[in-house]
């Protein structure tokens, strides 16, 4: 279960879907009657039942044999009285620990024997306004999905909420709270109030007071799920691979008979009130982590979802506005001297359902918090005096229609849990829902009746001096002098009167190609038709596999290798480039820098980044099938014609060291780099944590000459791409761009050196934080010899042990939100194997909840697991391998890993083979091996106070 407490999030998040040809159009001159009101999605069946719920089916084979099951309840912690607070939350938890037809601990148990994962799989969330549950239910079995739609019933209204429930309950909730503890809920509590005017949501924040957690009466929670949770405020969402009537069916058996109460209290919906004045919240904690800036410019009106065509269209024009200053917003990211190191604007949804804002926010070094906020109001009144320019518009209006094209043309190949949002959100909100066809044809109508005009006027609905907020957060500590609400007025004067030039568009040159190379040729072709792979050897060396697949329709998947990376540096060459590689390509390819590659990419779907790691360099990357030339093309460059550029490399280091410079002050982030240091600080190429300090002594002349060093050899590469392929085109364009690269046939394999992780039996006790909040990690590993049964066992083992912790510790001990435990051996680059279990908790139970999660290890090595333990991993990984095979991320890992590690990549094909050859006593027997030599103990304690 995940708590949602609403973040703001600079997206543009309009379910907008693409341009393709041959679609019946409407035509520009039969224009729509913009008073009409949007239709609804004729693909999906709504309806009401007589007793007020409402419910949303959809047919989709995507994955095959699952349906995502929602029950979506209108009601969340806004409605708590103040005795409730944190109950709606909570609630969400009973729902799981006891119903009418499950009880306590059966619910889990069914589902993790079926295939599907506590967390991973089966989830809940509660926010302010709304409660959601979460399951995806195997539908190849009638009773399987019988008893899925029993479970959604069973949440809606027969939760037991017995009293030694509760209490066994608090617990795990107390825990959830306690993780959320720290400098940026600290900073919340502060800067909340303002940004919602002193409303209700200021202090309904889902998680709840741990006072009120802790000593709530049962009735309390009891009579919230009897008040809200009621037909008439829910809606079940059923998308699958199930014809629609069975699934209506279901609900109206299940649902129907659900009554209301007699007297139903009154769902209020609860508004943040209109302020003239502007509001300013300046916080500061010793352990912030980052420094923000944000300013909210709040619509006077409260929120009202689009219903016309014309409000519709408004919307387009919205999202073309964001996109502009954006872009905008990106250029100033990525020059020399970089006010933030991420900013952007848009105007979308608050803290509340019925209020939407104007937003700009960033994201900055401690102490550029005011230039960070100068900018981005500078940005705001540049487009307010001079608005934006019509080449602005048409590559916004090509971004769109190019994201636009790739939702449309994977319209019937998107997987069912992507859908149900959009369900969900024309519930709760009455976000419209009209379908895909009837967006392509509107877009493609209203798109290019869209004028600059048009867009420029939207600054004078969003900017204004009333509803405004100013939030400003970031560290406290020594060198960094905190912000006063005095400069920030007096910035906002500033800038209203300030001097601001116009923005100024830079034309962009037509193709990234310059000279085009010459052609190689393709010298050996090879199949494998098991796999449905084709491998070519190019004249230079080079080889190219690839597997064309049906599983998207707009979607090609890229990566790339050759042995080597930094293992070939000298130890001193290595130092002292380590944290130069990840600046490398910021300087852009051909002479063009990230900025003009930005806008020549316009409306294309493109994306490839080089990397050197340890043991290898090489690329990843993804494009549209319409534009797999230019993928090619951006790897022929970045192999021949990578930028050197002094500026873009130190704005790299100055956003590095903003981003960077504070992470230290996050206690949990501190734990992690102090056993870092402590299991592999002995190895002289130990890196450690990015300090400024280190950012600054990093060598990009270096880094620059060996990246070449690296890329100068392209023969010994092995290119993979997966996807929606055009044959003909991908070997011609693997003959030009690939091909003509220099192929030296180096064959270069990787060194490893002498060093040796920490092994067998430590301790280490890291005090940081003033929270009460402690983490425990135990690891077991050691060097070993590969082996590729056992490497699978010891990952089942960490499956099996995480649903015995989730028993143990969560469950009956009520001292964990989550647990987990992982296995793995490596063979690469040399036999490596490593166990480990991880889990935060109180303080006060870290000795407890330790000596618990041990005794568990040993029972797996004394009498190994059990049966039915057993089974629940195999179902899970039988049914996640069933999917994954329709993945093409999956398949381009697969068959690059498989030649990385000199394995046959036909082994995937006997996957549910190797899942069934495991016995509980091969699984005993690798845990005796593995989990019997001592291990590694790390505790994260706060601070000790006097």
């Amino acid at each position: 279960m995940k708590l949602n407490q609403v973040s703001l999030i600079a997206a543009v998040a309009l379910a907008l879907f693409p341009l393709k040809e041959g679609i019946a159009q409407q035509s520009n001159d039969n224009p729509a009657d913009l008073s009409k009101e949007i239709p609804f999605n004729p693909e999906v069946k709504k309806g009401v039942l007589d007793n007020g719920l409402t419910y949303y089916i959809k047919n989709n084979g995507k994955p095959e044999d699952k349906v995502e099951l929602r029950l979506v309840v209108n009601a969340g912690s806004i409605l708590e009285t103040e005795d409730q607070r944190g109950l709606a939350h909570f609630m969400e938890h009973m729902n799981f620990n006891g119903t009418k037809n499950f009880e306590k601990n059966e619910l889990v148990d069914y589902l993790q024997s079926i295939g599907v994962k506590f967390g991973a799989h089966l989830n809940a969330y509660t926010s302010f306004d709304e409660t959601v549950y979460i399951l995806p239910i195997p539908s190849d079995d009638p009773e399987k999905l019988e008893q899925g739609f029993q479970i959604i019933e069973d949440w809606a209204h027969n939760a037991l909420l017995r009293g030694e429930d509760i209490d066994e309950e608090r617990g795990v909730v107390l825990e959830e709270y306690r993780l959320g503890q720290g400098a940026s809920q600290r900073m919340l509590a502060e800067y909340l109030p303002k940004v919602v005017n002193g409303s209700k949501y200021a202090d309904r924040l889902p998680i709840g007071t741990k006072e009120n957690l802790e000593n709530f009466d049962y009735e309390d929670i009891r009579s919230f799920y009897n008040d809200w949770y009621r037909p008439n405020l829910m809606a079940v969402i059923a998308v699958g691979d199930v014809d629609v009537e069975t699934l209506e069916q279901k609900i109206k058996d299940h649902f129907a008979g659900l009554e209301n109460p007699k007297n139903p209290k009154e769902r209020k919906s609860f508004s943040i009130p209109n302020h003239e004045e502007t509001l300013i919240a300046i916080e500061s904690d010793e352990e912030a982590s980052s420094a923000r800036v944000q300013v909210l410019f709040k619509d006077e009106g409260e929120t009202k979802e689009d219903e016309t065509l014309g409000e519709y269209r408004k919307s387009i024009v919205e999202s073309l506005f964001s996109q502009m200053i954006n872009n905008r917003l990106d250029e100033l990211r990525n020059s020399p001297n970089p006010p933030f190191v991420f900013g952007a604007s848009y105007h979308g949804g608050t803290w509340a359902r019925t209020k939407e804002a104007y937003q700009s926010f960033a994201m900055t070094d401690a102490n550029k918090l005011l230039d960070a906020l100068e900018a981005l109001l500078k940005e705001n009144e540049r487009v307010e005096r001079y608005g934006f320019y019509e080449g602005e518009l048409e590559r916004a209006k090509s971004d769109l229609l190019s994201r636009l094209e790739k939702s449309y043309n994977d319209r019937d190949k998107t997987e069912s849990n992507r859908i149900v949002g959009e369900y969900v959100r024309n519930f709760l909100e009455d976000e419209p829902m009209p379908g895909i066809e009837w967006e392509y044809n509107f877009h493609e109508q209203q798109l290019p009746t869209i004028q600059i005009e048009e867009v420029n006027k939207l600054i004078d609905d969003y900017i204004k001096d009333e509803n405004r907020v100013v939030v400003i957060t970031g560290p406290e500590k020594e060198g960094v002098k905190k912000v006063t609400e005095a400069e920030v007025r007096e910035l906002l004067k500033n800038v209203e009167e300030a001097e601001i030039e116009p923005y100024k568009d830079e034309a962009v040159a037509e193709s990234l190609i310059t000279d085009m190379p010459k052609k190689g040729n393709i010298v050996k072709t090879t199949s494998n038709e098991k796999l449905g792979t084709t491998t070519l050897t190019l004249s230079n060396g080079a080889k190219v596999t690839y597997k064309n697949t049906d599983f998207k329709n707009d979607e090609i998947l890229f990566e790339a290798f050759s042995y080597g990376g930094t293992s070939l540096y000298s130890t001193e060459d290595y130092r002292a480039t380590a944290f130069a590689n990840g600046g490398l390509d910021e300087a852009g390819v051909n002479g063009f820098d990230k900025v003009a590659l930005n806008k020549m990419l316009s409306g294309k779907i493109v994306s490839v980044r080089p990397y050197i790691s340890t043991y290898s360099e090489g690329f990843s990357g993804s494009a549209s099938p319409k534009n797999l030339e230019e993928l090619f093309q951006l790897t022929h460059l970045y192999f021949t014609d990578l930028n050197k550029d002094e500026e873009a490399y130190e704005s790299f280091v100055n956003k590095q060291k903003a981003f960077l410079g504070n992470m230290l002050a996050n206690p949990q982030v501190y734990f992690q780099i102090e056993m870092g240091e402590f299991m592999y600080g002995d190895s002289p190429r130990y890196m450690g944590f990015p300090t400024p300090e280190k950012m600054d002594a990093a060598d990009y002349d270096l880094a620059y000459k060996k990246y070449q060093e690296r890329f100068e050899d392209a023969g010994d590469f092995h290119f993979y791409f997966v996807g929606n392929i055009d044959e003909a085109k991908l070997k011609d364009y693997a003959e030009t761009y690939l091909a003509s690269l220099p192929g030296k046939n180096s064959d270069e394999e990787y060194e490893v050196d002498d060093f040796r992780p920490l092994t067998g039996s430590h301790k280490k006790v890291v005090e940081k934080g003033k929270d009460p909040k402690s983490s425990v990690r135990i690891t077991y590993q050691g060097e070993t010899k590969y082996d590729k049964k056992e490497a699978f066992a010891l990952k089942t083992l960490g499956e099996i042990l995480s649903i015995k912790l989730i028993e143990k510790l969560r469950e009956e001990e009520g001292g964990v939100y989550g647990v987990g435990a992982r296995g793995n051996i490596s063979k690469t680059p040399y036999g490596w194997y490593s166990f480990t279990i991880s889990f935060p908790c109180g303080p006060e139970n870290v000795d407890k909840l330790k000596k618990a999660a041990i005794k568990e290890v040993e029972k797996l090595v004394e009498e190994g697991p059990t049966e039915k333990d057993l089974a629940k991993v195999k179902e899970s990984q039988i049914l996640d391998r069933k999917e994954e095979l329709k993945e093409n991320k999956f398949w381009i890992n697969t068959l690059k890993d498989a030649d990385y590690e000199n394995e046959n990549a036909e082994n995937v094909l006997e996957f549910e083979k190797s899942v069934n050859s495991l016995s509980t006593k091969y699984l005993q027997k690798v845990a005796k091996k593995y989990l019997t030599d001592g291990y590694i103990l790390g505790i994260h304690n706060p601070e000790a106070t006097e």
